[in-house]
């Protein structure tokens, strides 16, 4: 509750207009048979037509009046719940922005995405049933009590008999129901992620024809989220029921008492009516109050798993006081530096490694799978923090940059391409929001991708489905690569990102951007010997330390690993 309270009262003005419809329902439903019982007990009976005509068009007044009531409580409901749930989203969303690799293992993308989509919703609802089941309910069991007791003191036994029954009701159902709610949303970020493997490997299910081991996974997830879905609907579903049972029993019970009274006159029959809609009103308004507390478990289930997100600590802090200029530009240094990814601290992936990287200068990484290429690499635009050293950027320790202002000097290259669903022009323009068409055109030709662009109808404007699926692995490559050359870093780092190139492509592609880069540092991890033979230096990598430095011709003559690599390599064809 003072999670949703911390955005409802972002709303003053929104929340006075529902607490003045809440006000507004209570007087309408409550006056209706109020009228009802004055109209039946004094202008019928008496035969009092100017009274009956009177009451009659303060009935109607009131009807109108509990219209425009329900109008505006229907309005700001909606506007605050709405409100609430685009403002808890926007919070989440942004809170992501700034998480690390980390977080986003801790947590996991397919329960990030059941968060921000499923939980909001169980909170919108439950938002929704906040307003119109927290104040009017109270409003309208105090003033039904009030009522009671002015109108028919003698019956009102029988509300008070009747509430603890609703209240075991409810009682029983919540508590059942929280255990199961919990549940239900860890079931379905199983259900989220065995869809999003699913679909996201869709050509590797394809492939090994697979689809039915898949239908047969999900369809266990979804087994199980049913299973204890339809046992929570079934407590849920009991209530109302449950209820009208009561209500009903309380209805019979109301007018055998009332026949006494009746029978001696010292009670009318417009007031047992109308005794019977106030306790109506009240059991109904104790109901609606009591699903607060029915949608509470779930509602306090998701609540917990957004603020979890909101709250998480950063592992890697923006540092938005941290250096944004520098003098220097293109420096990268790495000070004896180990690191070990936070899931597996006691295994270092890689160790004290020592190298300097100027501009106009190109540095290549290579080793075999696993000796920790990447890793040295994502810790330039501070995807990590070190363990251990320290890594600079123009003299300065990554960890003291505001972490946008580093980031802004990086063209970054991943292995894995990730394109965004939109056109190309998009898609180049994510790099540099202000790209000419001019710059494009160079950025373009330089990645080699001009060619195929041309070929298109619609050139720049052709459209890239999610993760640029609808184009080969190369032409993805290249886009990717004419995405980071748009934004003219100082510091370019290519992450085997030529390795879908055929080796025309790639050694055109190496010759251009080396032209383009004669006052920029170039960082590039290769698996292939002929995609770095003209690299200024080349960093051998084994086991996460360096195991050799030098130029191609320098490893060649006395590195036994990397003539080992060129070796295997000049066997396939490989090296030129």
């Amino acid at each position: 509750m003072a999670y949703i309270w911390s955005y409802m009262k972002k709303y003053p003005l929104t929340l006075v207009g529902s607490f003045l419809g809440s006000i507004i329902f209570v007087i309408v439903n409550l006056g209706l048979p109020t009228i009802l019982a004055k109209i039946i007990n004094e202008s019928l009976i008496n035969e009092d037509y100017s009274s009956l005509w009177q009451n009659i068009s303060w009935m109607f007044v009131l009807v109108i009046i509990g219209l425009l009531g329900n109008i505006l409580n229907v309005y700001a409901g909606s506007r605050i719940t709405t409100s609430v749930v685009r403002d808890i989203r926007n919070d989440m969303y942004r809170k992501i922005q700034n998480y690390s690799h980390q977080e986003y293992e801790t947590i996991g993308v397919p329960s990030l995405i059941t968060r921000m989509t499923t939980d909001a919703f169980v909170i919108m609802q439950y938002t929704e049933i906040l307003l119109r089941s927290a104040l009017t309910p109270v409003l309208m069991i105090a003033g039904s009590i009030i009522l009671i007791f002015l109108n028919a003191p003698s019956l009102s036994w029988l509300l008070f008999s009747a509430i603890p029954f609703i209240i075991l009701i409810f009682s029983v159902i919540i508590t059942r129901s929280r255990p199961l709610s919990q549940q239900l949303q860890v079931v379905l970020d199983k259900i989220n992620l065995s869809a999003r493997e699913n679909l996201t490997g869709l050509r590797v299910v394809r492939a090994f024809a697979r689809e039915d081991y898949q239908v047969k996974k999900f369809g266990r997830a979804n087994d199980e989220y049913a299973n204890l879905a339809l046992r929570l609907n079934k407590l849920m579903g009991s209530a109302q029921p449950l209820f009208a049972h009561v209500l009903m029993w309380v209805t019979v019970i109301t007018i055998w008492s009332a026949l006494g009274p009746l029978e001696q006159g010292s009670i009318q029959v417009g007031t047992i009516l109308a005794f019977t809609e106030y306790l109506f009103h009240a059991l109904f308004a104790i109901m609606m109050f009591s699903q607060i507390f029915m949608m509470s478990p779930r509602a306090l289930a998701s609540a917990n798993r957004l603020k979890d997100v909101v709250s998480m600590p950063i592992s890697i802090d923006p540092n938005s006081e941290g250096v944004k200029r520098t003098s220097r530009q293109g420096y990268v240094e790495f000070k004896n530096v180990s690191f070990a990814y936070p899931d597996e601290p006691e295994f270092e992936a890689i160790k004290n490694i020592s190298f300097q990287a100027a501009p106009g200068q190109t540095t290549a990484f290579i080793g075999s799978t696993g000796s920790g290429k990447s890793t040295i690499i994502q810790l330039v635009p501070r995807l990590f923090d070190v363990t251990v050293g320290a890594v600079l950027v123009d003299g300065v320790d990554v960890r003291d940059y505001n972490i946008k202002s580093l980031r802004d000097k990086i063209g970054y290259v991943p292995q894995k391409i990730n394109l965004f669903e939109g056109t190309i022009r998009e898609n180049l323009q994510f790099a540099n929001k202000d790209l000419s068409e001019s710059e494009m055109d160079h950025a373009i030709d330089v990645a080699q991708a001009g060619d195929f662009i041309s070929g298109l109808e619609k050139g720049y404007d052709s459209f890239l489905s999610e993760g640029g699926s609808n184009f080969s692995g190369g032409q993805k490559q290249r886009l990717s690569i004419a995405r980071a050359i748009a934004k003219k870093p100082s510091i370019y780092i290519f992450d085997d990102s030529f390795s879908a190139l055929d080796y025309q492509t790639d050694a055109e592609l190496r010759r251009r951007l080396a032209a383009i880069t004669t006052q920029s540092t170039v960082l590039l991890v290769a698996q292939r010997v002929s995609s770095i033979v003209n690299a200024d230096q080349i960093i051998v990598l084994d086991k996460g330390e360096i195991a050799g430095q030098g130029t191609h011709e320098e490893l060649l003559a006395g590195n036994k690993i990397y003539q080992e690599i060129a070796e295997s390599q000049t066997n396939e064809g490989e090296v030129d």
